[in-house]
C-alpha cells in the first residue's frame, strides 16, 4: 500500500512502515504526530483511488522521528581570466517522519447543501437585414 501526498508544494511518495523525508518543520517536536490531508493518489492493494486534484475525506497520520541536516552542497562561482572566485556552501535541513500504517481515516467535516441557481431567460432580439442590389448602367 502506498500513497502520493502533496505537502508544502512537494509530492511525497509514502509507503507503509517506511520513513520519509519532508521539508523542515521548525516548531514541531520529536514524537508528535502530523496529519497529511492533501492526498493525490492512494493504493490500498485492492483499488486505486485518485483525486481531482486531491481525494476528499482522506487523511494520513505520521509520527516525527527526527530533525536532520543533509550533506553539504558546495556552490563555486568563477569568472575566467578575471581573478574572481567565490565558494559558498550550505546544508539543507529536513524532518524524518514515519508512517506506521496507511489507513484512510475520514475527515469529520460538516457538509453544506448548495442552493440551486436561479435561471433567467434573456429575450433574444431579431434584426432584419437590408438587401441592396446594385444596378449596372
Amino acid at each position: 500500500m502506498y500513497a502520493i501526498v502533496n505537502y508544502k508544494g512537494n509530492q511525497i511518495l509514502v509507503k507503509e512502515g517506511e520513513t520519509t523525508r519532508i521539508p523542515f518543520l521548525k516548531d514541531s517536536k520529536i514524537g508528535s504526530t502530523l496529519n497529511f490531508d492533501n492526498v493525490l493518489f492512494y493504493d490500498d492493494g485492492k483499488k486505486k483511488h485518485y483525486g481531482n486534484p486531491s481525494i476528499k475525506n482522506i487523511n494520513f497520520q505520521a509520527k516525527i522521528v527526527s530533525h536532520e541536516r543533509d550533506s553539504k552542497v558546495v556552490v563555486f562561482k568563477k569568472k575566467r581570466r578575471k581573478g574572481y572566485q567565490k565558494k559558498n556552501g550550505y546544508r539543507d535541513q529536513f524532518t524524518v517522519v514515519k508512517f506506521d500504517k496507511l489507513s484512510s481515516t475520514k475527515k469529520t467535516s460538516s457538509t453544506k447543501k448548495a442552493t440551486a441557481a436561479k435561471k433567467t431567460t434573456a429575450a433574444k432580439k431579431t434584426t432584419a437585414t437590408k438587401k441592396t442590389t446594385a444596378t449596372k448602367k
